[in-house]
């Protein structure tokens, strides 16, 4: 079978490696954070920080599974199809949710990246599967269009994320408690004191 993603290689090596430092810089990210949980933060966290890890990773399947030598093109489909509809299953469980946690009310550019652009990404992916045998041009424009898709929708989740603890989670209780704080500088001279 000839190479049905000749001439995609530099697109899903650079998606793919993207995809792949960004699930790697978000466990940094959480590690730095984790020592400021915020109230309900297993709930939010399930909500809004898994759902980009699977992301990344979802863009970072599709460009493997772009790469994989294939001998045939019913192999690709399906497994386009597969994590097409995982996801969007998937979309569904993070509206579920994004409903059920109480550390953060979600706006609407919280629903439009966390439900409906997942949701198309993924819809996207399955319907690539779907027009493969016919329009095989079509579905991996539309392959490619998902993978980009999830890699951007992490992105911002990421910054979000990242921007919501800086700003407004741990800014407040960085300055009650950060050592050189006057309340903690108090509290070291109160126990020099007694000692």
């Amino acid at each position: 079978m000839a190479d049905f993603a000749a001439g995609w290689d530099s697109f899903y090596m650079i998606v793919g490696a993207a995809a792949g430092a960004l699930i790697g810089l978000q466990f940094v990210v959480v590690t730095l954070i984790a020592d400021r949980p915020p109230k309900d933060a297993a709930k939010a966290g399930a909500a809004f920080a898994t759902p980009t890890i699977v992301h990344f990773s979802a863009s970072l399947l599709v460009c493997a599974l772009m790469r994989v030598p294939w001998p045939s093109l019913v192999y690709p489909m399906a497994s386009w199809g597969v994590v097409g509809a995982g996801g969007v299953i998937y979309t569904g469980v993070v509206a579920w949710r994004m409903r059920e946690q109480t550390a953060y009310r979600p706006g609407l550019e919280d629903w439009a990246f966390h439900l409906a652009l997942p949701a198309a990404a993924y819809a996207l992916l399955a319907s690539g599967a779907l027009t493969a045998v016919e329009h095989m041009a079509v579905a991996q424009f539309a392959v490619a269009a998902s993978a980009l898709l999830l890699l951007f929708i992490g992105i911002h989740n990421a910054w979000d994320a990242v921007s919501y603890h800086v700003f407004s989670n741990l800014g407040g209780s960085r300055r009650e408690t950060h050592p050189n704080s006057d309340r903690e500088k108090e509290s070291r001279r109160a126990d020099d004191w007694k000692a």
